[in-house]
Order: C-alpha cells, then sequence, then structure tokens
C-alpha cells in the first residue's frame, strides 16, 4: 500500500514559563475542597431529601436543609480562598527568589518529575514553570542543541549515539545505579555501551514531561532528535534508542511521526529497543479507568470521579497502548524493533507470570509484536519494572541484540 507522504511535525511555540510550586499546590488543594464540597452536598441532600418528604417535619427540615447548605457553603468558600490567599502569596514570593547557581538535587528533580507524571498536561497547558522542557540533559541541566554546547558537554563525542528514553514518573537520573540499587549486581548500560570497543556508543539521556500525550511527546522527541544529528559535534553514523515503559511508547510514536515526515534521523537509526513497554495497554490504568467509571455510577461518589478524571493524559494514554497499526501492520521507518518483557516470577512459565508481569506491565502487554519487520521480543524472569533499567541480564540481551544485528 503506497503510504502518503505527511509534514514534518512542528513543535509547539515556546513562552516565557509563570508560576511554580506554590500555585501547584494552590490549584490541587481548592480542586480537592471543591470535591469534598460536591460529595458532602450530595451525601446531605439525600438525607434532607428523606425528611422533606414527611409530611410533619417537611417544614422543619427545609428550614434545616437552607441552614446546613449556607453554612456548609461559608465554610468551604473561606477554606477556597483562604488556601487561595495563602498560597497565591507564597506563589509570588517564590517568583521573586534567585535561580541558585548549581543543578538541582535529584530528590527535587524526582519530585517535580512526579508531578509532571500526575499534572504534566495542565502544568503545560498553563505555562507553570514546573512543566518539564524535553531536552537531552546532563547533570541536572538541559543541554543546548548546538555544536558548541554539545562539543563542551560531550568533549569524547563519538560517531555513534545512544538515547535513554526514560519512563511515567521519572527522568534520566533513573538508568545511573545508586548504592543498594539491584543488589550488588546493577551496571550503568551507558557507561557499558560507550566503554565496549564493539559499540562506542555515546550515551545521551532524555528527560521530559510525561504527563503529556504520548502522541504530543512522540512529536517533539522526533523534532529533537532532527535537530541532535544536524547539531552533533561529529558526523553521526549510527542512532541507538532504548526506551523503557512509556519511553518505548513514545520512542516508537517518533519514529512513526518521523518516516511518514520524511525527516532524516529514522535513516541513521539502527534499532529501537523498548524496556517493560506496554504496547498492548498498561493493566494498572485500566483498573484506573473502571474504577473512574464505576464512581460515576453515584451522585454519591461522582465528586471522587472527577478527582481521578484529573490524572494527566499521559497517563490515560497507557490504557491501551499504540498496539498494532490495523491499516498497515509493517513498521514503515525500517527501524529494527526489539521488545523485552520481565516478570516478578523467576519461571517465565509460571502460571501467574503472565497476569503479574513486571509488577506494572504484563508479559504480553511488554513482548507481543503484532507488527511485519524486523522485529523480535524475549522474556526475563526475577526481574521487577525499575531494576530494568539496570539488570545486567538486560544489558546482556541489550548486548545480544546489536551483536546479532552486527551480522545481519
Amino acid at each position: 500500500m503506497k503510504r502518503s507522504k505527511k509534514k514534518p511535525p512542528t513543535a509547539p511555540v515556546p513562552t516565557p514559563p509563570g508560576t511554580g510550586y506554590s500555585d501547584a499546590a494552590r490549584v490541587a488543594v481548592q480542586e480537592t475542597t471543591a470535591r469534598v464540597q460536591e460529595m458532602h452536598r450530595a451525601i446531605a441532600g439525600k438525607s434532607f431529601d428523606v425528611l422533606t418528604r414527611i409530611p410533619v417535619i417537611s417544614g422543619p427540615a427545609a428550614f434545616a436543609q437552607a441552614m446546613h447548605d449556607a453554612i456548609a457553603g461559608g465554610v468551604y468558600a473561606a477554606i477556597h480562598h483562604g488556601t487561595g490567599g495563602v498560597l497565591g502569596a507564597a506563589a509570588l514570593i517564590e517568583r521573586t527568589l534567585p535561580e541558585g547557581d548549581g543543578p538541582p538535587s535529584r530528590a527535587a528533580s524526582t519530585i517535580r518529575s512526579a508531578l509532571n507524571a500526575a499534572f504534566g498536561d495542565h502544568l503545560d497547558g498553563s505555562n507553570n514553570v514546573l512543566a518539564i522542557a524535553m531536552g537531552i540533559y546532563v547533570d541536572g541541566r538541559e543541554i543546548p542543541l548546538d555544536s558548541t554546547s554539545l562539543r563542551a558537554a560531550f568533549p569524547d563525542a563519538g560517531h555513534r549515539l545512544c538515547v535513554f528514553i526514560h519512563g511515567l514518573a521519572f527522568d534520566e537520573h533513573c538508568w545511573k545505579c545508586l548504592p543498594g540499587d539491584n543488589g550488588a549486581t546493577a551496571i550503568d548500560f551507558g557507561t557499558q555501551l560507550q566503554a565496549e570497543s564493539a559499540f562506542g556508543h555515546t550515551p545521551l539521556y532524555l528527560r521530559y514531561n510525561t504527563g503529556l500525550p504520548i502522541a504530543d511527546n512522540g512529536t517533539r522527541l522526533a523534532i529533537l532528535l532532527e535537530q541532535l544529528v544536524a547539531t552533533w559535534p561529529e558526523p553521526v553514523e549510527e542512532l541507538l534508542l532504548i526506551g523503557h515503559s512509556m519511553g518505548g511508547l513514545i520512542a516508537r510514536n517518533a519514529c512513526e511521526q518521523a518516516a511518514a515526515g520524511g525527516l532524516v534521523w529514522p535513516q541513521l537509526t539502527r534499532m529501537l529497543i523498548c524496556l517493560g513497554s506496554p504496547h498492548l495497554g498498561s493493566p494498572w490504568e485500566k483498573l484506573g479507568h473502571a474504577a473512574h467509571t464505576a464512581l460515576q455510577l453515584s451522585d454519591i461518589t461522582a465528586p471522587l470521579g472527577k478527582i481521578a478524571a484529573t490524572r494527566s493524559q499521559g497517563i490515560k494514554d497507557l490504557r491501551h497502548g499504540p498496539g498494532a497499526n490495523t491499516d498497515d501492520p509493517a513498521a514503515p521507518h525500517g527501524i529494527a524493533l526489539r521488545f523485552l518483557g520481565s516478570t516478578l516470577t523467576d519461571d517465565i512459565d509460571h502460571p501467574l507470570a503472565e497476569w503479574f508481569g513486571d509488577g506494572l506491565v504484563t508479559l504480553g502487554s511488554a513482548t507481543t509484536h503484532p507488527i511485519a519487520g524486523n522485529v523480535k521480543s524475549t522474556r526475563l524472569g526475577g526481574i521487577g519494572h525499575m531494576a530494568l533499567v539496570t539488570e545486567p541480564r538486560v544489558y546482556a540481551q541489550i548486548e545480544t541484540w546489536l551483536k546479532e544485528e552486527e551480522h545481519e
């Protein structure tokens, strides 16, 4: 089937960032207060509805209801406006604080990443300073994509690049080992790939707002990679993409958009490796959607449903995953695809292995590939979802795939 030519993906026009932590807290508190008030009103309404139907006490009950509503309304209004005033003032002070000279701590970065996972689309849409800008980060700092800055950040820049793409609610730090990570066996994939002469890939680490729709992040990644290969200090001969969880889905989406838009970098990309990516959807987000639907069935629980509905679009997109293109199941970019899934049970054939998967993604969702072309998958036992980014057996499989592709 002949594929129609699409326009290259375009990035949104940036605007100066606005508010920060205090404003984010103010919105969260006020929204929660509003939902609690709705629930309170629904519960009280049902009780008073019964009382006002009784002839003898209907008059006093109606009066009591009016008094109750007035008092409760005043209390909730005080909470709403009081919170807005205090946290609004805190936000004003926060915006006047000078920026520190050093990069933000890993703990601060982790908190920010978690906020973006939960409310990233809102933060981005309201131009909040907490919204994470997609970019290549080194030591907690975003590196401008120009040759001078890249040369300074990567003095040993090579001709082969490997871009690591983290998953939901995390940032580039997840690829780095900390004391106690995975016991004494945890390894740094990027350091290993660069050190081994057979590969020699320069590791690059992406950070992005995981609360945005997967397609939006795919567009931004497609554009970023095009700029990266154009400004890299050395001619790029090969590009390798390794995505964990949501990162694999975004990389896959970027490959499809870039190929459809006629960008250059897919022609340089050797392989996309997805580690624990929910290609057929995440069971936890499916459960979250079912819970949200159930909460909407009652006036009393509907406010809780509204709270559940405020989760970011990025999280909601995990419910189904990309699946396969039903119109044309062949990967349009010609890039080798490798899917790796794991299970908490040591035995991948254990009866519970498929259902539990790695604790977040089932084996089937991580390894099923209804796509024609150069696509392979494998399953490993005894590995949890987050351990996939530092587990030696996962790296050994990556190494095997790369060597196999080298000889094909």
